[in-house]
């Protein structure tokens, strides 16, 4: 494994706002070091488990204004009392969202920026546990399920847990959550995503951020136009993503 996921990268126009309500709703916390510095250039504010290690969220500036369905979003597990957890939510500022999901046994809301994320009911997906509680899944359009999996697992270096016509689910070694779960239908792409994946090397050492960087794009990565703060690549179909030493996520 010589990289694996280590973030979601979200570009907010209100990075404090928006940092404040994910913490509260995963029940994670605001990294300290990053909480005092909202305004400089650059800067990024860090919402991680209480328990400290593990997936970051990573929150950057952004003035571009939301435009369509995102290609990725969360999966929240909704427990033993999936309408109390959504009550929770709307309490902290989500509110409801129609994304012609229909008659669905899951609960589609939006965060204070309008980005979509589902409340999932007990049982409702094999790979989560009923015991999850806060952050189940993390979910990426995917139009072509085998080309995606075939790149993502040797970016991340996690193992298919399971697929289908659907798409397909990833687990990292640990078998812990988040899942990363990836298939169609695949939202039209306008500009650069807001949501995207972080990745880390396994190590730090010199001159692996590079190499890895290559290996990478030797799998099917492209620079992406313009860069931005989202990473300098794209995956085979277009998605940004980050390659980034450990020590940049906090």
């Amino acid at each position: 494994m010589a990289t694996t996921l280590s973030a979601v990268v979200v570009e907010a126009r209100d990075v404090q706002g928006l940092a404040r309500f994910w913490a509260e709703a995963l029940e994670w916390r605001v990294v300290p070091e990053d909480a005092g510095e909202p305004g400089r250039p650059g800067a990024e504010v860090v919402v991680r488990p209480a328990g400290g290690g593990g997936l970051a969220l990573v929150f950057v500036a952004s003035e571009r204004p939301k435009a369509g369905k995102n290609r990725l979003h969360l999966d929240l597990a909704g427990g033993t009392d999936q309408a109390a957890e959504v009550r929770r939510l709307l309490a902290l500022g989500a509110v409801p969202a129609d994304i012609g999901q229909g008659d669905v046994a899951w609960d589609v809301l939006a965060d204070p920026e309008g980005n979509e994320f589902c409340v999932l009911p007990l049982g409702h997906a094999d790979h989560v546990d009923d015991a999850v509680r806060g952050l189940a899944a993390i979910c990426q359009d995917a139009a072509d399920p085998v080309v995606q999996r075939r790149f993502w697992t040797a970016a991340t270096g996690w193992a298919v847990a399971a697929e289908g016509e659907w798409g397909f689910v990833l687990r990292s070694p640990a078998g812990t959550v988040p899942v990363l779960v990836m298939g169609p239908p695949a939202t039209p792409k306008k500009g650069r995503n807001r949501w995207s994946l972080r990745l880390a090397p396994s190590a730090g050492a010199d001159g692996e951020l590079a190499a890895e960087t290559a290996r990478l794009t030797a799998a099917g990565a492209v620079s992406a136009p313009g860069g931005g703060p989202l990473g300098p690549l794209t995956d085979p179909e277009g998605n940004e993503f980050g390659v980034a030493n450990p020590g940049s996520a906090h």
